[in-house]
């Protein structure tokens, strides 16, 4: 299994119960496709460099997680399906 970092920015108008839905939505699709997640820190809502979807803030949320290499693009595949999702990325660690 390969280490990855994903960074989501959630959209900042949803309330702090579905926000933790969105998070928990990606923690266990990470789960049930074999992975394992090591690590979520969420770091709020905080202020973007620009406007993204005509949002000027988002919560952001940054999980470290462990899994198969086909984990990451089935991650991504979600993230561009759930409107609640401003920006991603997701990035293979180094050993």
């Amino acid at each position: 299994m390969n280490k990855y970092e994903t960074i989501f920015v959630i959209n900042p108008e949803l309330d702090e119960e579905a926000t933790k839905a969105v998070v928990e939505k990606f923690k266990n699709l990470i789960v049930q496709e074999g992975g394992q997640v090591d690590n979520i820190d969420e770091w709020g809502k905080r202020k973007l460099a620009y406007k993204v979807k005509d949002f000027k803030e988002g919560y952001y949320v940054l999980m470290n997680f462990a899994a198969a290499p086909t984990v990451p693009q089935e991650l991504e595949r979600v993230y561009r399906i759930t409107g609640d999702i401003i920006r991603y990325l997701i990035v293979k660690q180094k050993d």
